[in-house]
């Protein structure tokens, strides 16, 4: 009898990221079809600045967008950040997500002007983006710095997002969403400190 094993970083682990950020991008596109085809109905589901009501839609808002044009914007880093964050494993993809899409949506909901709806992935890619920067910081292994080393080349300049400069654009979602990716970094793999032994 035979058996076979996967090792933890193994071939499986890159697939079955792949596969879930292929899924999870095929859900977002079905939702903005279904939102098209409703008369953009599904954007009720966005975050409501200021708006206690409004507060659970946190958690929906990201998976939503303002037409095509927004959801083909976000569609590549969406990909690729998550891809990179679920090598990590699938606990540490979920806690850094859930940390990030609440940081996201409550910085949003405190600093946008009220009467108005978030709605979009860019927040959870935000905090994707900082997070893949930060855990080489905290942990210090080699091939996570330089893996942050290749994202700041790549997606570095997306970090102005986090400056209100341009009309239409939720900063407010950007800043949180990087507040909370620095901040999973920090949980996830910061390095206890140090015991020095003492001699009595």
């Amino acid at each position: 009898m035979t058996k076979s094993t996967t090792h933890r970083g193994g071939l499986d682990r890159p697939v079955g990221a792949a596969a879930v950020m292929v899924l999870l991008l095929m859900g977002l596109w079905a939702l903005e079809a279904l939102d098209q085809l409703s008369g953009n109905r599904l954007d009720y589901y966005g975050i409501h600045a200021r708006d206690v009501d409004g507060l659970p839609e946190i958690f929906t808002a990201p998976f939503l967008h303002a037409g095509w044009d927004h959801l083909i914007s976000n569609s590549v880093p969406f990909a690729v950040l998550g891809f990179l964050v679920l090598l990590g494993g699938l606990a540490r993809w979920l806690l850094s997500s859930l940390i990030s899409i609440v940081a996201s949506g409550l910085t949003a909901w405190v600093l946008t002007p009220a009467n108005t709806i978030i709605l979009g992935a860019s927040g959870l890619i935000f905090g994707w983006l900082t997070y893949l920067l930060a855990r080489g910081l905290w942990s210090r292994k080699p091939a996570q710095v330089l893996l942050a080393v290749v994202i700041m080349v790549v997606y570095g300049g997306m970090i102005w997002g986090i400056l209100p400069n341009q009309a239409g654009i939720s900063w407010q979602a950007h800043l949180g969403g990087a507040v909370g990716g620095v901040l999973a970094a920090w949980l996830l793999h910061r390095r206890s400190p140090r015991r020095v032994p003492v001699s009595v």
